[in-house]
């Protein structure tokens, strides 16, 4: 192929990628109800299944500080044309975590000419491991991420003279960053294995730097969870064991040494 005939495969690609987004994105804009008061705006409310489960360990545990039954969070609107512009921004957000799978596929389909067999045969794995990834990690922010953070600011007080009215800009923008930016951690070790396999990050430095790597997940754990161990452990581990499958993948793939350049050596 030509450098304009990849050009207009990529441009094939990525008109139906963005159809398939526009679709999903028609979908759940219809079923207002569903996407708003069943899941963006659920987590707010002390019913959420995340808050009586969490009450329920606490009781066993006898650790009081994980049953969290009120956020106090009290939306409100500023802008005429806010609700408006709310449900279509979360209509354009689902449909693309649910085209996501899609999207990847596309993004296979592309570049699979230029495969060869064997290559193929691990690309079609990859593109089920980063759906499937892009996913857990979609499920474990909006379950854990996303209450333990609304429950946290939420309830924050500077004095008990200031009340906290949260915009409804605010609380969407809040919920979608957490929960996008965390299903894009959990693709970490996709990421790496294509970094190692073209050899620009090694096992060895991973390995080196595991113990600055886990300073920074304790740090983003102890900042979205309530101040006590347990909860921040809960938190913490998925998230080291994402950085822990990543040295794995990266010892599998990354390139080995050429036995001459170590006899020269």
């Amino acid at each position: 192929m030509t450098f304009w005939d990849h050009l207009a495969e990529l441009r094939k690609r990525l008109i139906r990628i963005v159809l398939a987004v526009i679709a999903m994105a028609v979908l759940a804009f219809l079923e207002r109800d569903i996407i708003f008061d069943k899941i963006i705006l659920a987590p707010k409310d002390g019913e959420f299944i995340t808050y009586k489960w969490l009450c329920k360990l606490g009781e066993f545990l006898h650790v009081d500080s994980l049953c969290m039954t009120d956020t106090h969070i009290k939306l409100i609107n500023f802008n005429l044309s806010g609700q408006f512009m709310t449900h279509m921004t979360i209509s354009m957000v689902f449909g693309l975590i649910l085209a996501m799978p899609y999207v990847f596929w596309q993004l296979w389909q592309f570049v699979k000419p230029a495969l060869y067999e064997k290559e193929r045969k691990y690309a079609r794995t990859a593109v089920f491991i980063m759906s499937a990834l892009f996913l857990v990690g979609i499920l474990f922010s909006y379950f854990f991420m996303v209450p333990w953070t609304l429950n946290f600011l939420g309830t924050y007080q500077v004095s008990t003279m200031v009340d906290n009215q949260i915009a409804l800009s605010s609380y969407i923008s809040t919920v979608t960053s957490v929960v996008l930016s965390v299903g894009l951690v959990f693709e970490m070790p996709v990421v790496i294995y294509v970094l190692a396999k073209v050899g620009l990050i090694t096992p060895t430095f991973l390995v080196k730097n595991r113990k600055y790597a886990f300073v920074i997940v304790l740090i983003l754990a102890a900042i979205i969870t309530p101040p006590d161990v347990f909860s921040q452990i809960i938190v913490t581990i998925p998230l080291w064991a994402l950085y822990e499958a990543s040295i794995i993948v990266a010892k599998r793939v990354a390139p080995k040494p050429d036995p001459a350049d170590l006899v020269e050596d």
